[in-house]
């Protein structure tokens, strides 16, 4: 994914047009022309723009460290925070299956939906690219000074979750065949549906993984908003982030 911090000119002076807003919603900014761009790591003062710099290098650093973790084989179903496991309405099935011996099939179906979240998830750069080049001033300082640790996270999901399961929905439903999960479904709610107990099982799978599949991923980026945030493990790792959010503590 191309860094996300590279904007055009006439991009970031519409940002900065925004100020009169920031004011309004009782936002204190730094003047536009304090501040050294280069250089210097310095926490004493920054501009509007690197303040805007900073937290797009920063939501850029944690999207791409999500993506990567989430979209490689096990991403999903090696960690047990955000493994996709049986719908909910579905898990009178796993234990009525289990307790039947087939407890196999039951793992290659969520193995199946795990695999196919894995596939769709590095589609979320372009959505998360377009988000960026559509913050304002007034968004950027909301994220960096409301003292959330999440406030990132949460500009994400309000401005992306939309277009995610527009994008993520194909593309969960062709990998969802790539990975069999709706022939171990035929097969799970086939061999259920024989049993006697009561009605018949039926879920919307698609619209089931691709919802677990953006969850997981809002997951790994708010454990990386955290990190760069409380500064874990060298996260700041480059001088504008040093500057930006070592200002930002002090506030």
């Amino acid at each position: 994914m191309k860094y996300i911090t590279l904007m055009s000119i006439a991009g970031l002076a519409s940002l900065l047009s925004s100020c009169d807003t920031l004011h309004q919603a009782g936002i204190s900014l730094p003047n536009s022309g304090t501040g050294s761009s280069t250089g210097n790591t310095s926490t004493g003062s920054i501009s509007q723009a690197e303040a805007t710099s900073g937290i797009k290098q920063a939501l850029n650093n944690g999207l791409q460290q999500s993506i990567q973790t989430l979209s490689t084989k096990d991403g999903f179903l090696g960690d047990a925070v955000v493994k996709i496991m049986m719908p909910q309405e579905a898990q009178k099935v796993e234990s009525a299956l289990r307790a039947v011996g087939m407890g196999k099939l039951c793992d290659q179906f969520i193995t199946s939906m795990n695999r196919a979240a894995e596939s769709a998830v590095k589609e979320a750069s372009t959505v998360f690219v377009n988000s960026l080049t559509k913050m304002t001033v007034t968004d950027a300082f909301n994220i960096l000074l409301s003292g959330q640790q999440d406030a990132a996270t949460t500009f994400f999901k309000r401005t992306t979750s939309q277009e995610l399961s527009s994008k993520f929905n194909p593309i969960i439903q062709s990998a969802m065949g790539r990975n069999n999960v709706t022939t171990y479904w035929s097969q799970l709610t086939l061999a259920y549906n024989k049993l006697p107990l009561g009605k018949k099982i039926e879920t919307d799978l698609t619209a089931y993984v691709t919802q677990k599949a953006i969850d997981g991923l809002f997951v790994k980026v708010a454990d990386q908003e955290i990190k760069i945030r409380q500064n874990l493990a060298g996260s700041r790792n480059s001088g504008i982030l040093q500057k930006v959010f070592g200002w930002a503590d002090k506030q």
